[in-house]
């Protein structure tokens, strides 16, 4: 959710609508500056609407929802859904109070999920954390036992002894009892003190690790210009494309280009993260993005480690927890309410503030306002036109650059991306000025204003005081924050960068993976800003935590300029959806793809791909609200509304479908399926995306049943018309040949795995890390393969 909640937008609709025409006019044409000064006056009557709808996005810790969340994980875990368990159990942790001997029992339930779970490293470190939070000791032997087994599956053999040693001891100090329990302990003590003897007469031998696991590092030669970026480009600017990089060589497909730690990310929380009014309890079991993954570095969570103040913040490591608390978490974590309710822009706009520090961000603030004086003084303005005419060979003159000339991944460079304040409309800076304002008066209410200005020690977990009275309006120094942070809100409709994860899609837990991208988390990276957007791009960006590289996905010439798409790809979006979708960015685009389409007397090609066909002869059909076949010689006519509502029943067939295979009901879901594709060939292009989805489920069906032949033939189909719509080198390509290596590695057809494997790794290094989990993957089964013997090789 990048803008705040409904109820708010509206609320500042009928605020600004209310407004006389003349001071709708006046704020229409106010800088930023005055705009934030006027601010004040236009919250405060609706200071109190925000705070009810803050209610309903909980993130205080609760009691109650700890021991809500404690009753479903002991239920799960009784049922061994251990992973739904672990979850829960994480959700405990961010409720319980630090220190209480709940949050204790709550890591070492959490630990007995990850122990079954086979994840022995992190279930080590839950136990620890219990340790630490002062377990119980009548429960400890159980704890030390479960650290015993893991240390023992780990081939830690001295490790796992001490610690029976140890369970020894406190068993002996507790006294002999006939409780099952103990006896039940006595008994796995004995066995585990047996099974390390016996790996300690037999050690297991020591595996050499096999294949070419010392992968070549790419060379890389940092541009000494532009900071992340490779020396095979160079900074332009000229008036119609503003800032861009060109090529200032021959640059091959799947060479690494830039190279981009984000200088801000905040993590999406996920869709419907606040709760309903009349939701039947506070809490749920729903797992969403802010279950999933740190808060920081945006790195997948297993077990997660609970922010100390609030229940919404989690993070991978105790070291990330301090950071972002050190960094940012301590000012954000307790607006954590409002900031859910206003939206992901507003959190990356105050997080930018408190990332660069008030001295810098005032320091660029006073600059503002000077160019801004400058822009309205036409002598002023001439000159420094000449100036930069007179030294347009100079990367000085690029916005951005430092005193050196260089463009760094800075909070200068953040600062100099255009807000394009005089394209939003009024009623939009209305509503982002009134967000950030009630951000920032929220601040000097709850007594932080000293935090974010950098003029006190940031103590480790301690909270601020709040003020004890409230100045009638905001003080010059959050007056400055608030400019900013209004200027960094209009800046991200155009220059937000959406950091993507792949993300499997059903179950997970079937012989064929299937993963959608998902956006994760809303980001500034000022270098990959600088480049411009293209309907068909030679570059492909790739997302690796905070880290964003971008990689040419096609040969590119010396002097050509690097081209990103914005989300309006040729290939998924006719050309009116992509000027459409693009219109947020303020531009219109002329891209050769544009072009092309807009000179051509034909039907754009998304549009043929995914036409209905004749249910008489399968010829194309053709025309607007009334459809005629393009076959001249049969007299089918229908309306496209018919068509499209039989195309939606068709789409609810399959989900119903996918449900039954998601139910382990493969043979039934294959059924439906089946005639699903039967129905679609009747009125659907052979081509149609729909088709390919279809033939991608099957394969799916196929695979669970372990009919690895009937999978690869369904996916071989799938392939051919993701072909046709994205491309031979596409990453949707990549994807399903990735897919198809799984079913014929299950197969067991060597040679036409290791021809899919090796096809698939090179599409996918053109666009994804070298680290990736697919590359990672294919590497692996490749490995495999090529270990077999010569005579099996050759079958």
């Amino acid at each position: 959710m990048a803008l705040p909640v409904e109820e708010w937008r509206l609320c500042a609709g009928r605020r600004w609508a209310a407004l006389e025409p003349a001071l709708r006019e006046r704020l229409a044409a106010a800088s930023l500056q005055d705009t934030v000064r006027l601010g004040w006056g236009f919250l405060r009557p609706e200071a109190e609407a925000l705070r009810r709808l803050c209610h309903r996005a909980r993130t205080d810790k609760e009691a109650a929802a700890a021991r809500f969340y404690r009753e479903e994980g002991n239920r799960l875990f009784g049922r061994r859904q251990y992973r739904a368990a672990l979850r829960l159990y994480s959700q405990v942790a961010s409720h319980e109070l630090p220190g209480s001997p709940e949050v204790s029992v709550c890591f070492a339930n959490r630990s007995a999920a990850l122990f079954h779970l086979g994840c022995f490293e992190v279930c080590l470190e839950d136990i620890a954390r219990a340790e630490n939070h002062g377990y119980p000791d009548r429960l400890l032997p159980k704890a030390l036992l479960r650290k015993a087994e893991c240390l023992l599956c780990l081939g830690r053999l001295q490790d796992a002894a001490d610690a029976l040693s140890v369970v020894e001891n406190k068993m002996a100090m507790n006294g002999i009892s006939t409780s099952p329990t103990h006896q039940t302990m006595l008994k796995k003590l004995s066995q585990l003190k047996i099974k390390v003897r016996e790996k300690e007469s037999c050690p297991e031998p020591v595996q050499e690790a096999c294949g070419d696991t010392q992968r070549k590092s790419e060379v890389w030669e940092e541009n000494d210009s532009i900071s992340g970026a490779s020396s095979s480009l160079r900074l332009n600017f000229d008036i119609e494309r503003g800032r861009h990089l060109v090529a200032s060589q021959d640059i091959l497909p799947g060479q690494s280009l830039l190279k981009e730690e984000a200088f801000v990310s905040v993590l999406c929380p996920g869709e419907n993260f606040l709760l309903q009014d009349n939701s039947e309890t506070p809490w749920n079991t729903r797992v969403t993005n802010a279950d999933l993954y740190c808060h920081r570095c945006l790195r997948q969570l297993l077990a997660s480690v609970p922010c100390h103040g609030c229940s919404y913040a989690k993070y991978c490591s105790q070291n990330c927890a301090d950071m972002a608390w050190e960094q940012y978490h301590r000012t954000e974590c307790s607006l954590g309410a409002l900031l859910l309710t206003l939206g992901v822009f507003c959190h990356v706009a105050l997080r930018t503030v408190l990332l660069a520090g008030f001295a810098e961000v005032s320091r660029l603030v006073e600059w503002s306002h000077n160019s801004d004086k400058d822009l309205h003084n036409p002598e002023a303005r001439g000159k420094h036109l000449n100036e930069a005419l007179c030294t347009r060979a100079s990367t000085r003159v690029i916005p951005g650059c430092n005193e050196d000339g260089q463009y760094q991944s800075s909070y200068q460079a953040v600062f100099n991306l255009l807000p394009h304040a005089e394209k939003h409309s009024p009623e939009h800076k209305f509503l982002c000025m009134l967000s950030v304002v009630a951000i920032c008066n929220q601040l000097q209410e709850a007594g932080l204003e000293p935090v974010v200005l950098n003029q006190e020690s940031t103590e480790k977990w301690s909270k601020p005081k709040p003020c004890e009275k409230a100045s009638g309006e905001l003080s010059p120094e959050l007056k400055t924050v608030a400019e900013a942070m209004l200027r960094h809100v209009l800046q991200l409709q155009c220059n937000a960068q959406a950091i993507t994860v792949m993300q499997e899609s059903g179950s997970g837990d079937g012989v064929v993976v299937s993963k959608k991208p998902v956006r994760l988390a809303t980001a500034f990276f000022p270098v990959l800003s600088l480049l411009n957007h293209s309907c068909c791009p030679n570059s492909s960006v790739a997302f690796s935590g905070t880290a964003a590289t971008v990689r040419a996905s096609q040969p590119i010439l010396s002097g050509q300029e690097i081209f990103h798409c914005y989300g309006a790809h040729r290939c998924r979006m006719r050309l009116a959806e992509r000027q459409q979708l693009l219109s947020q960015y303020f531009f219109e685009c002329h891209c050769q793809a544009c072009r092309d389409e807009l000179e051509s007397d034909h039907t754009s090609v998304v549009s043929k791909r995914n036409s209905f066909c004749c249910p008489s002869c399968w010829a194309p059909l053709q025309g607007e609200d009334v459809l005629y076949c393009s076959n001249e010689a049969c007299a089918i006519s229908t309306s496209r509304e018919s068509l499209s509502h039989r195309l939606q029943d068709l789409q609810q067939q399959i989900k119903k479908a996918l449900q039954v295979l998601k139910d382990r009901k493969a043979d039934q879901a294959i059924k439906m399926l089946l005639k699903c594709q039967r129905d679609a060939r009747n009125f659907l292009s052979p081509e149609h995306l729909l088709m390919g989805e279809l033939e991608d489920h099957l394969a799916q069906a196929y695979a669970t049943l372990g009919k690895w032949q009937e999978a690869a033939r369904h996916l071989e189909r799938s392939i051919e018309i993701v072909e046709v719509h994205h491309g031979p080198s596409s990453v949707e390509i990549g994807h399903e040949l990735f897919k198809l290596a799984q079913v014929l590695f299950n197969g067991f057809a060597v040679s036409e795995a290791l021809s899919t494997i090796q096809r698939a790794e090179e599409i996918l290094s053109l666009h994804c890390d070298p680290e990736s989990t697919q590359i990672q993957e294919l590497q692996e089964m490749k490995t495999c393969l090529s270990d077999l013997p010569r005579s099996i090789l050759q079958r």
